[in-house]
């Protein structure tokens, strides 16, 4: 009985105490004030390299809140034990249903978060470390030279033989095309093709413009939010 008395206090002592004596105030200082300044250093890594569609600065912004939450939510978890296993229950039921079309997003995402978590373990040499190396990366990455861009061109013509000489004037320029959609009405021929350029490709919109039997030519920069 004794036996199990004891051991029931030793395991109440290990496991259910409230450790606040490791969360002192200089900690949550430093490990917030780390965290905000990592996020600062994020938000700007994210404005400078962003090549989206659309610049969203409210998703930039909320990187900075982002880190700095994940670090005050890993402060109170490794403080406390029984406050990390409410804290595991509580976000199991948090749904974010919230779309990132962007990959680059969920990295900056992840990285907002990791070093949430880094800060709030009190890591903070790893922190500003993991944070040098991630950003000099993201740099190199955004200024290195880009390949042709992939574009879609959507051509409107009167016949078959018009839409069949677009083709060919891709072809004669060294372009290599795909077709991604074609269709056939009593108003005309309606295709998409994904091709390649280096430039804008202004030239070739009047060119393709030019030829007899195309009503209208549309050139698209695709990055994969457009569905053909």
């Amino acid at each position: 009985m004794n036996g199990a008395l004891n051991f029931t206090d030793l395991f109440k002592k290990s496991f259910l105490t409230t450790a606040t004596q490791d969360l002192t105030l200089g900690r949550i200082l430093i490990g917030l004030g780390l965290a905000f300044l990592i996020g600062i250093f994020i938000y700007f890594v994210y404005k400078r390299t962003f090549k989206g569609v659309m610049y969203s600065r409210t998703f930039a912004t909320s990187l900075i809140a982002i880190t700095m939450v994940t670090s005050l939510v890993i402060m109170a978890v490794t403080s406390n034990v029984v406050l990390s296993l409410g804290m595991v229950g509580a976000l199991s039921i948090t749904r974010f249903r919230t779309a990132v079309k962007d990959p680059m997003d969920l990295v900056f995402l992840f990285w907002a978060i990791a070093i949430g978590i880094v800060t709030g373990a009190g890591l903070y040499m790893l922190a500003l470390l993991g944070t040098v190396i991630i950003g000099l990366v993201l740099f190199l990455l955004s200024r290195a030279p880009a390949s042709e861009t992939p574009y879609l061109l959507v051509i409107h013509a009167l016949d078959d033989q018009a839409d069949e000489a677009v083709r060919a004037a891709l072809r004669s320029g060294g372009k290599k095309i795909a077709v991604k959609s074609k269709t056939i009405s009593i108003s005309g021929v309606e295709a998409t093709y994904e091709l390649r350029l280096k430039d804008g490709g202004s030239s070739l919109v009047s060119e393709i413009a030019a030829i007899k039997g195309i009503e209208s030519a549309v050139l698209i920069a695709y990055n994969g939010d457009y569905v053909a």
